[in-house]
């Protein structure tokens, strides 16, 4: 499709042709960041990661994503091999060796190494994790608030906690790629993933809510990943007297909404038009998303103060 698009959309930079990336110890130019073939996060995606925002110098809600990493790393028996205040410092020492102060997007990649032969005992990684750090100039496509994203509802399950959590950022991501194959085939840009008992739940890239009435719906939390932005904007309801409610809900009730949105920390909030074919409301972005988008980026500038 030509026309299609994502959460993750935005306006070519010609700076990025020229960041420099840390791998293991290293600030290296873009040409020269490389991993090991028998790195585990490449053979079989044993790993995990975290997205992080720049805003005015500072990273938004730093302390929030490195508690999920470290308990991430912890569920896997994954050392990362540095602390939290060395893992900030070489995030920080990686901005400044790209100049970089505002509309930054960082992909915090950590794997369990190197392995000395290709199978898949972790026992075989023997040299520590592997920690790579990708920070892009990168803001949200403007686009995308003027057109929204169209969702497929997708046979690809997201929450089968006896399989894989979906509260791990990890980096096997295979049934959310599959997901975005299949809607993308049905004419849409994402998909929308069900849980195990047939409620919406999520996207394959994002936390997902609805509004009716007035209200804010959005899934239980039991089986998608636990979004900070997410969080965040439930804690911006309640404080702001926006009736908001984890709950389960169907599709008759998703087509039967007013609005629709995403939550992710690449796009703060973003609208969605239609899913399954069906306008959501009249398809634009309706007064309680702009409502919600407007108490985010408050709070967003309250908290990102200059670190520059």
């Amino acid at each position: 499709m030509t026309d299609s698009h994502s959460t993750h959309d935005s306006d070519h930079d010609a700076r990025n042709d020229d960041i420099r990336i840390y791998v293991n110890g290293e600030i290296v130019h873009k040409d020269e960041a490389k991993v090991s073939v028998y790195d585990s996060g490449f053979m079989l995606g044993d790993g995990i990661w975290e997205g992080l925002r720049l805003y005015n110098g500072t990273w938004a809600f730093l302390d929030e994503h490195l508690d999920r990493l470290y308990e991430a790393a912890k569920a896997i028996d994954l050392d990362i091999g540095l602390t939290p205040p060395e893992l900030t410092e070489t995030l920080e020492a990686t901005r400044q060796a790209n100049g970089m102060t505002t509309d930054a997007h960082a992909r915090l990649m950590v794997t369990r190494g190197r392995k000395s032969k290709p199978f898949q005992h972790p026992h075989l990684s023997q040299w520590g994790a592997t920690i790579v750090i990708i920070i892009e100039h990168s803001a949200p496509a403007k686009s995308l608030l003027q057109k929204g994203i169209r969702l497929a509802t997708v046979p690809q399950v997201r929450g089968l906690l006896m399989s894989q959590d979906p509260k791990l950022n990890s980096h096997s991501k295979l049934n959310c790629i599959l997901a975005c194959i299949q809607a993308e085939k049905a004419g849409a840009d994402e998909g929308l993933m069900l849980d195990p008992h047939g409620f919406v739940n999520t996207t394959n890239a994002c936390n997902f809510f609805i509004v009716r009435k007035g209200e804010v719906w959005t899934s239980t939390g039991d089986y998608c990943m636990n979004g900070i932005t997410r969080r965040k904007v439930i804690e911006l309801c309640r404080a702001n007297d926006i009736p908001v409610f984890e709950r389960n809900y169907s599709l008759v009730d998703t087509y039967g909404a007013d609005e629709a949105f995403l939550t992710g920390t690449f796009g703060a909030q973003t609208p969605v038009r239609e899913l399954d074919g069906r306008l959501i409301g009249d398809g634009e972005p309706g007064p309680v998303f702009w409502r919600i988008r407007e108490l985010y980026a408050d709070l967003v500038k309250r908290t990102c103060v200059s670190a520059c």
